[in-house]
C-alpha cells in the first residue's frame, strides 16, 4: 500500500476502488467491486467517508496497474479547512489499523481483475 498521492487527476492505467467527497458528503463504490462481502464495503464507506469528516477534501482509494492500492487525496484551491498534515498523518494511522481490510480488497483486485494467482505467503 502506497503512501498518499495529492494528484487525483493522474489516474491513467489506474483503477477507483472507492472515493468520498467533503464537498458534495457523497461517497462513491466503483460497481466493479459490488461482489466485495457487504462488511467490507461498508467498512469502507465509514473509512472514507470519516476521513473526510475528520480532513475535509476528497480522498480516493486507487488501484495502480501492478495492484497496489494507493491512496490518493486533494481538495479545492483555496480551501482553509483542509487539513494537510492531519491528512498525512490520518493516512498513515489508516495504513496501520486498516492492513487486513486492505490486503484483502489488493488481494480480490489481483486475483478477479490481473488474473494473479493466490499465493498465500505466510
Amino acid at each position: 500500500m502506497d503512501m498518499s498521492k495529492n494528484n487525483i487527476e493522474d489516474t491513467k492505467d489506474e483503477v477507483v476502488l472507492c472515493g468520498a467527497s467533503a464537498y458534495n458528503k457523497k461517497y462513491y463504490l466503483n460497481e466493479n467491486f459490488m461482489g466485495l462481502p457487504d462488511s467490507i464495503k461498508e467498512e469502507l464507506r465509514i473509512m472514507c467517508v470519516l476521513y473526510t469528516e475528520e480532513i475535509g477534501g476528497i480522498l480516493q482509494l486507487v488501484f495502480d496497474e501492478k495492484g497496489n492500492l494507493e491512496f490518493k487525496t486533494s481538495s479545492k484551491e483555496g480551501d482553509l479547512l483542509y487539513d494537510d498534515i492531519g491528512s498525512i498523518l490520518k493516512i498513515k494511522q489508516l495504513q496501520k489499523t486498516k492492513v487486513e481490510l486492505l490486503e484483502s480488497v489488493e488481494l480480490y483486485h489481483r486475483i478477479l481483475f490481473l488474473g494473479e494467482g493466490f499465493d498465500q505467503e505466510e
